[in-house]
């Protein structure tokens, strides 16, 4: 098994820089701006935290998902700004912006690498976790709903008005709607309403200038932008207002685990690969497949917006290989099955959903992700097991496309990845141990088996998905000041043919690149990078 290079990337976030300062001065100055914006009767003083206040590090740590950039020695920020009032991230942006400073924006802490907390030069980090109000318009079937808000709340306060609509989106119940509608936005009811992209129908945003417009003033092309292309390039998204969807009062669940090597499991794997993308719509069953004391598990997990009387049928006739029985078959409403599909126990009441910061939860962890446009062949699945075995402890999810996913246009949103692929995958891979040498282990070991998936995912580019945030794809540094080329890389991957609509929008809303990151979407003038042209875009 080769060991891989690390990217600088890496080596910086346990390099030992602890806090990235400013001079004393510069950082009052940012401290009274703040205070010269603050306006009655929303006091914005209650809402900063400097390394100076006892409560920092809490809420520093509170919504930091990934152990690996919470270390003494990860980069910490000037200030965290936790937001109680629109105003306050007006005021943020526009003293951030006036002083030289970046702002990380992190709504539930989700970003798999940390962007949205940690960065090696000079920054604030823009907190939303206050702003999580709901408004639930049963009669108009939408909702608004703010960026701070997770999903767990959403979901919980739509099952409080209704039992037959529910929303589009994830099975994590602590992401944050900020980041996780604005890069796509998937879950098991996609293959029949699509993403949550594909199912908002206005937002909010705070623009550059520190100006609050929704998805009339903002513009059609910075709406289209934001809704799949990662608002952090483009400003603070504020609310989200989402439709939902019908429902049925009853669905139902399943959970069949079946042992690669044994039971036919590479037959069944192969025969999934025929038969997910072509399932009703109204039935997603991702494949998990989990290196288990030296064997590896093929987990099915379904959700079949209907009963188990018509589901059972449906399985006999287009995979009965699985051998469904009546048994596996769980029938629940649609928010209990929201509880079901996080893991949690059977018999968890709903009220978890609204358990915001589950440290339980919180461990070391990597992930990367891919796209499957032709069926791997059973002998080729048999060498991937081998390579997972060796491995031994990285995972990987298989979900399938197919249905809504099919009938939308890849530039109907900025998010492109639509008809042609048969499932995505998510590479994963979780510990516990805290060290630099154990950290580089899992590391390595999750980017051998993306390495060894190679030959069967796509290709010029290959694609990923944004929510799966992977800096090995490439990175412009903490500054956002790298090549366009190297934006392309990442930018290609995330975003294929769209990535060039997102630089023209960029550069029209943003055009001194004020919002940047090390993925962010580049402004089109080369003269702010350090090499390098744009060229025809």
């Amino acid at each position: 098994m080769r060991l891989l290079a690390l990217p600088l990337f890496s080596f910086l976030f346990i390099s030992s820089v602890s806090f990235a300062r400013l001079p004393q001065n510069d950082h009052e100055d940012f401290l009274q701006c703040l205070s010269s914006k603050s306006q009655p009767p929303n006091p914005i003083s209650d809402a900063i935290y400097t390394p100076n206040n006892s409560s920092f590090q809490d809420v520093l740590e509170n919504y930091v998902r990934n152990l690996r950039f919470s270390t003494p020695s990860t980069p910490k920020p000037l200030a965290v700004v936790a937001a109680k009032h629109e105003s306050h991230v007006q005021a943020t942006v526009l003293c951030s912006k006036s002083l030289g400073l970046q702002i990380r924006i992190r709504s539930g802490g989700h970003d798999y690498d940390g962007l949205s907390y940690v960065s090696q030069v000079p920054f604030i980090v823009l907190d939303m976790s206050n702003l999580r109000s709901i408004d639930i318009d049963i009669k108009d079937e939408t909702a608004w709903a703010q960026a701070g808000a997770t999903l767990g709340e959403l979901y919980y306060r739509i099952a409080e008005k209704s039992n037959v609509h529910g929303f589009a989106a994830g099975v994590c119940p602590t992401l944050g709607l900020g980041g996780h509608i604005s890069g796509g936005g998937y879950g098991n009811m996609m293959r029949k309403y699509g993403l949550s992209v594909d199912n908002i129908v206005d937002a909010q945003i705070v623009d550059v200038e520190g100006r609050i417009l929704d998805g009339k003033s903002m513009g059609e092309d910075l709406f289209w932008a934001i809704r799949g292309g990662g608002a952090a390039s483009f400003g603070v998204v504020l609310s989200w207002k989402v439709k939902l969807v019908p429902v049925p009062e009853r669905v139902t669940v399943f959970q069949v685990v079946r042992s690669i090597g044994q039971q036919g499991g590479t037959d069944l794997v192969w025969k999934w690969q025929q038969v997910a993308d072509k399932l009703d719509q109204d039935l997603f069953i991702r494949l998990t497949l989990q290196p288990t004391n030296g064997t590896i598990n093929a987990i099915f997990v379904g959700m079949f917006l209907g009963n188990a009387q018509k589901l059972l049928p449906l399985m006999d006739a287009s995979f009965p290989e699985l051998g469904l029985q009546k048994n596996d078959a769980i029938e629940m409403r649609w928010i209990e099955s929201t509880v079901f599909w996080f893991g949690m126990p059977k018999g968890t009441p709903i009220q978890a959903l609204l358990n915001r910061t589950s440290k339980a939860t919180v461990s070391y962890l990597k992930r990367k992700s891919d796209y499957v446009k032709q069926p791997i062949s059973k002998a080729d699945l048999e060498s991937i097991w081998k390579v997972m075995t060796q491995i031994g402890e990285v995972g990987m999810a298989w979900n399938p496309y197919g249905g809504k996913m099919s009938e939308i246009s890849e530039t109907e949103t900025a998010f492109p990845h639509r008809a042609g692929n048969l499932y995505k995958i998510q590479y994963f891979v979780n510990w516990k141990e805290d060290g630099i040498e154990t950290t580089f282990r899992y590391l390595n070991l999750t980017r051998t088996l993306h390495d060894a998936m190679t030959p069967y995912v796509s290709k010029n580019p290959r694609e990923a998905f944004l929510n799966y945030r992977d800096v090995d794809i490439g990175s412009i540094g903490s500054s956002g000041t790298g090549t366009f080329q190297e934006a392309s890389v990442y930018g290609h991957s995330y975003f294929k043919g769209n990535f060039d609509r997102l630089v023209r929008v960029k550069t029209a809303v943003d055009p001194e690149n004020f919002f940047r990151y090390e993925q962010s979407i580049p402004i089109q003038s080369a003269s702010v990078y350090s090499k390098g042209t744009v060229g025809s875009i």
